[in-house]
C-alpha cells in the first residue's frame, strides 16, 4: 500500500523526497513482477533509476520495504483510532470492518501499480512473513480495544480471536482485489469478506 497521506502540507523537500521514492518503487515492482523478487538485487534496482546502492538505502533500508510500502505501524495507527472513534455499542466486528474500510479510503495511486505491488507481495516468503509481522504488531494494537468492548469471561482470547479474524478478512480481500481480471473495489471485496464472517461474530 502507499504510503500514509500526511498530516500537514508537505515542504518542497518532502515533495521531492516523495517523488524520488515513487520512482524508486515503480522500476523496482516492475522489475519484481518481470524477474521476481528473490532474482533482483538492490543494486540492479537502483541502476536501473540512476542513483547509488546508498542513495537506494537512504529511500528504502531494505528491498522489501518498497513492496511494503509506508510504515506499517502508522497503518495500525490509523486503523485503531478508527476503530476508536466508531460508537461504543456498535457490535466490534462492525467497528473493526468501518476502521479497516477507513484505512482503504485513504490509500491513494494507481491502482494497477498497487494491484501488481500486492501480487508481488504474495509471490516471495520474505515479504509474506513481512506482511504477517505487520499484521501482528497491528493485532497488538488492536486487541486491547476490542477487548475493552467485550463482557463475560475470557475477554482477551475472544478479542485476539476476533481480530485475528478479521485480518484474515482484510487479507483475503486485498488478494481477490489483486487479481487482474477483477474489478470490484477493496472496499467492496472486504464487505463480502466481513458478510461471510458476521454470523459466527
Amino acid at each position: 500500500m502507499p504510503d500514509l497521506p500526511p498530516r500537514q502540507a508537505p515542504t518542497l523537500r518532502q515533495m521531492t523526497r516523495d517523488a524520488v521514492r515513487a520512482r524508486i518503487a515503480d522500476a523496482a515492482i516492475d522489475l519484481f513482477a518481470e524477474h521476481g523478487f528473490d532474482q533482483v538485487t538492490v543494486e540492479q534496482i537502483a541502476t536501473s533509476v540512476g542513483i547509488s546502492t546508498r542513495s537506494f538505502n537512504r529511500y528504502f533500508p531494505a528491498k522489501e520495504d518498497v513492496v511494503m510500502g509506508g510504515d506499517g505501524v502508522a497503518w495500525g495507527e490509523l486503523v485503531s483510532d478508527a476503530f476508536v472513534a466508531r460508537p461504543a455499542e456498535e457490535p466490534v466486528w462492525s467497528s473493526l470492518h468501518a476502521a479497516y474500510a477507513s484505512m482503504l479510503a485513504t490509500s491513494t495511486g494507481p491502482q494497477d501499480r498497487q494491484k501488481l505491488a500486492m501480487r508481488v507481495l504474495i509471490s516471495a516468503p520474505t515479504l509474506r512473513a513481512r506482511n504477517l509481522e505487520k499484521h501482528l504488531a497491528w493485532a497488538q494494537l488492536l486487541t486491547p480495544l476490542v477487548a475493552a468492548r467485550l463482557t463475560g469471561a475470557d475477554a482477551e482470547v475472544r478479542a485476539e480471536a476476533i481480530v485475528q479474524a478479521s485480518l484474515a478478512c482484510l487479507d483475503v480481500a486485498l488478494l481477490a482485489w489483486a487479481r487482474e481480471d477483477e474489478h470490484r473495489s477493496p472496499s467492496a471485496i472486504l464487505q463480502t469478506t466481513f458478510d461471510a464472517l458476521s454470523a459466527t461474530v
